[in-house]
């Protein structure tokens, strides 16, 4: 399970789409969520729209991994989904705030690996979210103000991506991706086998 978490604005879903465009052994867990829709976004695809009654109803029937409130709107982790990707040998992308981060991470263990995106400035932070204009003045300032308790978390995280350049932090996370696949403990039943057929055919020799 690998977590991108980032302030609104920093780049966290551009780096996700990009990771997912060039990796096919990964998929990315959709969130559910009681915010309305973007522009552009569809239904499903990147995020699952419900009302809060809905979203009441999954959250009470122990359907999320973990589920947050942000910027007065709930989100979530559907458990179903991500376990089906596991099971199939998929790793999960997942793209959530530090607070599901940190309640997946007691929930998972040593099952996750996360990475937070750091803005290079905080000017440059505030010219991405305007250049998004998908929200007016207020909702950016309450961003950029929320941006302050976010960035606090980033020592909570296993990695940190400062994010100045599109194409090298997406290189910086595909290294991260390649570097835990090849960790001893996640290769151990292939490599255990292997040592031991190298064991049978060293004896005696």
């Amino acid at each position: 399970m690998l977590v991108l978490s980032s302030p609104s604005g920093a780049g966290k879903t551009t780096l996700a789409r990009g990771l997912l465009d060039s990796d096919a052994n990964i998929s990315m867990s959709v969130s559910v969520t009681t915010r309305k829709p973007r522009p552009g976004e569809t239904d499903g695809v990147d995020y699952t729209f419900v009302d809060q009654e809905e979203f009441g109803h999954r959250r009470d029937r122990d359907e999320f991994l973990e589920w947050a409130l942000v910027f007065d709107h709930f989100y979530a982790t559907p458990r179903a989904a991500v376990e089906a990707a596991l099971n199939k040998g998929k790793d999960v992308l997942f793209d959530i705030d530090w607070q599901g981060a940190d309640k997946l991470r007691k929930s998972v263990g040593a099952d996750m690996v996360s990475i937070f995106v750091l803005p290079p400035s905080a000017d440059a932070l505030e010219e991405r979210l305007k250049a998004r204009a998908q929200d007016p003045d207020e909702v950016v300032r309450r961003r950029m103000a929320g941006a302050s308790n976010e960035i606090q978390h980033w020592d909570d995280y296993d990695y940190v991506v400062v994010n100045r350049d599109r194409d090298a932090s997406l290189g910086e996370v595909k290294a991260i991706l390649a570097a835990e696949r090849l960790k001893r403990t996640r290769r151990r039943e292939g490599l255990e086998a292997l040592v031991n057929h190298l064991q049978d055919g060293l004896v005696g020799r």
